[in-house]
Formats: structure tokens, C-alpha cells, sequence
């Protein structure tokens, strides 16, 4: 491979542009519009949801999570509709993620809610992993974190030429959740490693050549796209994979470029088979191209004990179902809650800006077996049941 072949991609995902992104995760507003956070309509066969924070990034919020759970639940049972719809107003994204910030605030005064939250955004990632409709989300925009919870266990993701996808909780002194340790172990060679991991970001066709969403459109043809589903009559999921399809093979943006990380796939695999952080650590260094050491400055950067958490993570949800994942993913969450580095990282991203998170411990080498296998335990009447 060229020299700026392996270049090109370091400076796409630089450090700058990687803190841009998690900074876009997180950010925060006050919703104070008369506008409601999310919109449940029936429209012909299908339940349609819209989640309505533009100016937020459709951040979900408990309120939000409480509203879509009962309204799913209930459009299961009814016969009338076919097929859901999920999209997020504004067009810059589908849905940024979670409330993070909030969620620290009242971790930090023990309040009961930030339980609740995780317990109830899992149910709802279980829900949509289950539904026994044609699930479509159309993942335009912005795609993270509690976001790809509420798309990627369904049927069918529509990405489009705006889509971002990344995942970028080990920067945060979290773990990549909401069924995470289900999914990304499950995309293609250790790719879903290297995402959950490093929060690497994904762009426009690559989301659906990676393997996260199912179809690609052209983004000025969703509406039209939507329409045609809308007007199917008791679709089943093969007669709205018949109508995603046709959309798919008509788009021919980006069509054939190859995926953005096919020249680094092999060296992925073989760097992100190690069964240990500092494995994956030793395998980087020693490959010392500009694409490994880019990596591995960015891991660096990365709370220690969520990398380790996250590591065992993904390698323990590769063999368990989705709603054992979810279970194991809850113990993690209160893990995290209980410790420093979630909170830390919220303060140097989110609060005081410095990008500066002083981690504890400081290095993997501190991160014991012991904190480790802590943060696993089950919790007993507290756990996660379904």
C-alpha cells in the first residue's frame, strides 16, 4: 500500500476531529420548545417515531425512553399496524445518544433515576432486538451511543450520505452499551473491537459496508422512501426488504469506493485478536505504521479501566444473547456509577472542557483482575430482569 494511502485516514480521524465528535455525543440542551420530545403517530400501516431534540441532537432522555417503550409495546398487539418507523427531526441527526451529562450529575448525588434510566433504555434496546414487526430506522445524521441502541437490534437501518456512526464511551470513562457487547463483536473480523474500543467514526456508505446498517439511500430520497412503506398494505419483513432493496441499488453515491478501512482490515484482526489491552498495546507498537500508531495514541487517551472493561465486554457478549448482554451491560453501567473515571471524564470533555481527564488508575497496568472482575459481579435483587 502507498504511504498516502495510509495516511489519508490518520488525518480524516485525528484527535481534533475525534474530541469534535464526542463533544457532538454529549452536547446538551435545554429542550424549551412547546414541541414534544418525541412524536408517536400512526401513519397507514406503520407506528412512526420521531425523535424531536434537534436542537439537543435527539438526545434521548428518560422521559423520552418512558414514552417509546409502552407505545412500542402496545403497537405489537395491535393489528392494524404492520411496520414501525424510527427517525429523528432536524437532518443533522438521528439521535447523538444519551443524556450523559445528566446522568453524571445525578450519579454524583446518588439518585435513584440514573438506575432507573439504564434499566429502562436496556428494556427498550431488548424490545426493539425482539419486536416481532418490520423494524426501520432511518439513521440520518449524527449516530451514537444510545442512538445505535435504539436502530441497530432492528430489522432494517437505512444510513445515508450524512450518517456518522461511532462509538465513543472509552473516552468517557464508560463502556460502548445498549447492547454493544452484542452487536459489535458480531460485525465483521474484530472490526466491532476496533469501533468500540478506539470510537473510531464511520461515515456515510461506510456505516452500511461495515455492517451496521443494512441499506444505503441517497438522503433526499428518504421522504419518498418513507412513503412507499407507508403505503405497503400488511407488509411483511420480506416485502419491506423489497422495498428497501430497490432504493439500495438505485443510489449509487460512493457505490464503489472501498470500504475505509479495507487496507487496514488484516492488520485489524490480527492486532485486535490479542486477548489482553496490553497485547493489543505491544501488537501497535510493533507495527509502528502511521495507521497503527495513530491508533494507539488515541487508545492512550482512553480511560484504562474502560478499555478493560470494555475489552472483556465484547469478548464475553460474543457468545451470549442479546438480552444476557444486556443484563452483564447494566452491572457495567452501576459499575461505572459507583467509580471516578465516568464522572472524570464527563468534567474534561463536557464540563470544564480541558480534554484533560486524569484517570484512576492512570494506567492498564493498575487496572487489576480484581477491579475488573468487581465490575462484572451480579447485583443481585438490583440486577436487570426482563
Amino acid at each position: 500500500m502507498g504511504f498516502s494511502e495510509v495516511l489519508r485516514p490518520v488525518s480524516r480521524f485525528n484527535s481534533f476531529k475525534r474530541t469534535q465528535i464526542i463533544l457532538q455525543h454529549l452536547r446538551m440542551s435545554s429542550h424549551t420548545d412547546s414541541e414534544p420530545e418525541v412524536l408517536l403517530e400512526k401513519k397507514g400501516c406503520a407506528g412512526v417515531i420521531t425523535l424531536n431534540r434537534p436542537k439537543a441532537l435527539n438526545s434521548l432522555t428518560i422521559s423520552m425512553i418512558r414514552q417509546i417503550y409502552p407505545q412500542l409495546k402496545k403497537w405489537e398487539q395491535e393489528p392494524e399496524i404492520s411496520l414501525i418507523i424510527i427517525k429523528g427531526a432536524g437532518g443533522k441527526a438521528f439521535c447523538a445518544g444519551g443524556d450523559v451529562k445528566a446522568i453524571a450529575e445525578a450519579g454524583k448525588a446518588k439518585e435513584k433515576w440514573t438506575q432507573d434510566f439504564f434499566k429502562e433504555e436496556y428494556a427498550l434496546n431488548r424490545a426493539i432486538g425482539t419486536y416481532q414487526k418490520p423494524y426501520v430506522a432511518f439513521i440520518h445524521g449524527i449516530t451514537m451511543g444510545g442512538g445505535v441502541g435504539v436502530s441497530v437490534h432492528g430489522d432494517f437501518r437505512v444510513a445515508t450520505e450524512k450518517t456518522l456512526f461511532a462509538m465513543p464511551e472509552t473516552a468517557l470513562g464508560l463502556f460502548p452499551d445498549v447492547g454493544g457487547g452484542f452487536f459489535l463483536p458480531r460485525l465483521p473480523g474484530k472490526l466491532g473491537y476496533f469501533l468500540g474500543l478506539t470510537g473510531f467514526r464511520l461515515k456515510g456508505r461506510d456505516v452500511q459496508k461495515g455492517g451496521i446498517a443494512t441499506h444505503f439511500v441517497d438522503s433526499d430520497k428518504l421522504t419518498m422512501l418513507e412513503k412507499d412503506l407507508l403505503a405497503l398494505k400488511s407488509p411483511s419483513k420480506e416485502n419491506v426488504a423489497e422495498v428497501l432493496d430497490t432504493y439500495h441499488k438505485k443510489c449509487e453515491v460512493n457505490q464503489d469506493k472501498p470500504f475505509v478501512l479495507e487496507e487496514h482490515m488484516n492488520n485489524i484482526n490480527s492486532w485486535f485478536s490479542a486477548s489482553t489491552m496490553e497485547q493489543i498495546i505491544q501488537h501497535l507498537q510493533e507495527d509502528g505504521s502511521p495507521f497503527a500508531l495513530e491508533q494507539l495514541k488515541v487508545i492512550k487517551k482512553m480511560s484504562p479501566a474502560s478499555l478493560k472493561i470494555s475489552l472483556r465486554q465484547l469478548t464475553e457478549g460474543s457468545s451470549k444473547n442479546l438480552t444476557e448482554v444486556l443484563i452483564m451491560e447494566y452491572r457495567l453501567s452501576q459499575a461505572c456509577l459507583r467509580g471516578h473515571d465516568f464522572y472524570e471524564g464527563v468534567r474534561a470533555i463536557l464540563v470544564d472542557k480541558d480534554q484533560n481527564p486524569k484517570w484512576k488508575p492512570a494506567k492498564l497496568e493498575e487496572v487489576t483482575d480484581e477491579f475488573v472482575n468487581d465490575c462484572f459481579k451480579p447485583l443481585g435483587s438490583n440486577d436487570l430482569k426482563f
